[in-house]
Order: structure tokens, then sequence, then C-alpha cells
């Protein structure tokens, strides 16, 4: 189903409001999830939006959280979220970041009682616009099983880098450590289609194709032992700086909306001003990025296929076709206008 784009922010900005949330964040949570749809990362898009209207209704996320640095000592900090809405929070963590890094050439902010921030790529890009680089991680619900095991016990616990580049886009890293992110399983058991081999095994630890299967089951750590071990040290990154929850002590929300999941999440940006300047730095990563893509006719670099399907997206959607009608049916449980 194809939708414009201002209309599907417009809408997911006005569903999110009618659940108590202010204006201002709710625009800016439609503008996350829209985008990771633009970019093709439908995961991460507007897949989600039914079910932020569901943990708003049921109090697994805070509609006006209070949010607060429980400690702040210059250069690093640690933000309690109020168990709103992961962009709200997220955004403070920016925020912080952006002025902090300036200040002190790094920074290091871990989250708490946070929920679901989006795509990472929408954060980090906001620090490359700045000059800075960045590495950002978090915490998730249990959907992970650890290489040699079959009970999920971590995250997909996704990992964001971001280089920025001189008068282009840039290069980024934005990825699930699970072989398919979970979100991609959800959508493709909404779809009713297989999932990749690979990807998940069933709750008896059977490797399995079925995405009904896999949403009970397990997903796998993608790259054997070594990616698992990025995994489990993610998680330790991500929740151990703060008083975030680990994946095998939290509910997610797809399985109970009233669940504060506490997820933690670690922002860390570095000023190339104050190693080697920024023009020298975006220059060479630039540098960088011609000879790679000048490698082999097949070869892109990180972010680029994202940032061009942003770009040819950036009018209308083709949204799939159960994520269009989870949408329809949220316009009109909540008696807002459908979005065209």
């Amino acid at each position: 189903m194809r939708l414009s784009v201002d209309s599907l922010r417009t809408f997911g900005a006005a569903a999110l409001a009618s659940c108590g949330v202010p204006d201002t964040d709710a625009a800016l949570t439609a503008r996350s999830l829209v985008q990771a749809d633009q970019r093709g990362i439908a995961s991460h898009g507007l897949l989600r939006l039914p079910l932020y209207v569901r943990a708003l209704e049921s109090g697994g996320i805070a509609s006006r959280p209070e949010l607060a640095f429980v400690r702040d000592t210059g250069a690093t900090a640690v933000l309690d979220g109020g168990s709103g809405l992961g962009q709200v929070v997220m955004q403070t963590a920016v925020d912080w970041s952006l002025d902090r890094t300036r200040m002190h050439g790094v920074s290091a902010i871990a989250v708490e009682n946070s929920s679901h921030y989006g795509a990472g790529a929408f954060w980090t890009d906001q620090l490359a616009a700045a000059g800075l680089f960045a590495v950002l991680t978090s915490t998730t619900g249990p959907t992970v099983a650890v290489h040699g095991g079959s009970a999920k016990v971590i995250g997909t616990n996704p990992l964001t880098m971001t280089a920025p580049s001189a008068g282009e886009d840039p290069m980024t890293l934005d990825m699930a450590t699970s072989a398919g992110a979970f979100g991609k399983v959800i959508a493709a058991r909404n779809a009713g289609r297989p999932i990749p081999a690979g990807w998940a095994v069933d709750a008896e630890g059977r490797e399995t194709t079925d995405a009904d299967a896999a949403a009970a089951g397990s997903l796998l750590a993608f790259g054997g032992h070594k990616g698992s071990g990025l995994a489990v040290l993610l998680e330790a990154f991500a929740g151990g700086l703060s008083s975030a929850t680990f994946a095998y002590e939290t509910q997610d929300i797809w399985d109970n909306p009233a669940s504060e999941m506490n997820n933690g999440h670690l922002l860390i940006a570095l000023d190339s001003a104050a190693f080697n300047g920024r023009t020298t730095a975006e220059a060479k990563v630039s540098a960088l990025g011609t000879a790679i893509g000048a490698s082999g006719d097949g070869v892109r670099l990180p972010g680029e296929i994202e940032y061009a399907n942003e770009e040819r997206s950036a009018d209308a959607l083709d949204l799939e076709d159960s994520t269009a009608e989870a949408l329809l049916r949220v316009a009109d449980d909540l008696g807002l206008p459908r979005p065209q």
C-alpha cells in the first residue's frame, strides 16, 4: 500500500498524541518511525506504532515521563528515562552528548528506564552532522540465544556506529547482533511468510523458518560464536553501567504491553576537533569511502543503501500490506483520519 510520507508522519503523531504524548514528543517519535521505513528498515518503522499505542494505553510506556539525570560528572552521565518512549529519552541523551562532547572532546551517557528507541542511525546521524563520531547500543527484551544454547537469554542488542564524511552522507553501520532483527520476524509473522534459514530455533531448540515458531523460540546471533560474543558484551555495556535490566530480567512489551522494560542504552561520542581536527578527520573518512567504493562494482559503503532509499522515498512509502492494515485499524480504533 502506497501512502504519503507527510500523511504517515501526521497520522503517527496524532495516534501517539491521542494516548497523551505531548505534541513535540509525538512528532519526534513519528518522524523516527517513518524515516526507518523510508530507509528500508521496516523492522524499526511503523510496524511498531500499534505496539507503542498498546504500551501507552496499558502503562508499559509513560506518555509524559519524568526524565532525570541520576548522575552528571561533566563528560559522563546516567539518565533515567522515566519509562518514556525511547525516542523522547534518546533525544535528551543526544542533546546532552552534543553539548558535552564539544566541551570535553569525548562523552558517554548511560540511559536507564527507557524503551525501544527505533533505528539507531536516527540518533547517531545527529551527532555526525555536528562532526562527531558516535557509537550507540541498547538492551532489548529477551529474544536471542547465545552460541551453543537455545534459551532466549540476551536481546538483539543493536550496534550503531557513525563516522562523519566530508561533503557526503556519513558512513553508518546500524545492525542487530541477531542474524535477523526481531521486528523482521514479527513482520514475517504478520505477513504469513517464512524467515530465512539460520535466523532462529523453535521452543524445542530446532532450527526453524516458521516465523510463529521463531517468535515463540529464540533468535540466533549472527556469525556464530563471534557474533554471540559481541552481542553479550554489548548487553554488558548497555545494561551494566546503570540500573537498566538485562534481557533475561525483562518482560518484553511484545508479550505484555503493560511491562515497563527498563531498557538500557549507551551512547559514546568523540569530537574530531579534539583529535586531528574535523576537516582532516572527515576528509580521511571520505578518502576511505572512495577507496572502498572503487574496490568492486558491487561494493556499497555502510549506510549507503539506506540513505539512497530515504532519498527515493522522500514523498511516499510502499508499506507492507500487513503493516498498512494495522495502521488503518489503529486509526479506526482511535477515531483518527486514516493516512492517505
